[in-house]
């Protein structure tokens, strides 16, 4: 019995060199098998940082004191005088008309204590009529007076508007504003008040029909 015991330890024992070489050939194998990673590329030349972005030029944004061009340039002032001449022309013909009108009503009512019913009706109906008149009259002269204004003030705006765009254009400006209007700028605007240069400007020009 203890014969069989040895025979079977020393088969064991001799059997384990044979299992230790059989699993580091499989390891090696399996070592074989497995890609490794690549090492990486080698860089030639060196890298240029990253320019920083140009700046944004501002945009120039000019405005002008409209009603100021107008009362200021040689245009505004012809215009402002042509308009207060015909005014006042205008103001002498109704006034005229209002104290002949006054002189009537004076001399019917110096004689109204002698005149008949029938009379005293149509005394009032022909003074009436003579309001009516007058009123037609100071109505004409007031549309006669705006008509002017109007055309007036079109053909100096009109003027005013090229002056603009022409100095606008050569002065490198993205727009030119009424400076009322104008409420709020940010910080990529610049801003310039071009209102001297406008009269001058307008002074040049002739006015148009």
């Amino acid at each position: 019995m203890k014969r069989i015991f040895s025979i079977v330890v020393i088969a064991v024992i001799m059997a384990i060199p044979a299992v230790t070489l059989a699993e580091e050939q499989r390891q090696g194998a399996d070592q074989k098998g497995v890609t490794q990673p690549a090492a990486p590329a080698a860089t030639t030349g060196e890298q240029k940082p990253a320019e920083p972005p140009a700046a944004s030029k501002p945009l120039k944004i000019g405005f002008a004191d409209i009603i100021r061009v107008a009362a200021e340039s040689k245009q505004g002032k012809e215009a402002q005088s042509r308009i207060k001449a015909r005014s006042d022309k205008l103001q002498k013909q109704l006034e005229a008309k209002k104290k002949q009108l006054e002189k009537q009503k004076n001399a019917i009512e110096a004689k109204l204590a002698s005149l008949t019913p029938q009379q005293r009706a149509a005394k009032a109906k022909e003074f009436e009529k003579k309001i009516e008149e007058f009123q037609k009259a100071a109505e004409a002269a007031d549309k006669e007076l705006q008509s002017l204004q109007e055309e007036l003030t079109k053909g100096l705006y009109r003027i005013i508007e090229e002056a603009a765009m022409a100095y606008g254009a050569g002065n490198g400006l993205s727009a030119i504003v009424v400076k009322k209007e104008l409420l709020y700028l940010g910080s990529g605007v610049e801003p310039q008040d071009v209102t001297e240069e406008l009269i001058k400007l307008v002074n040049t020009r002739e006015a148009k029909p």
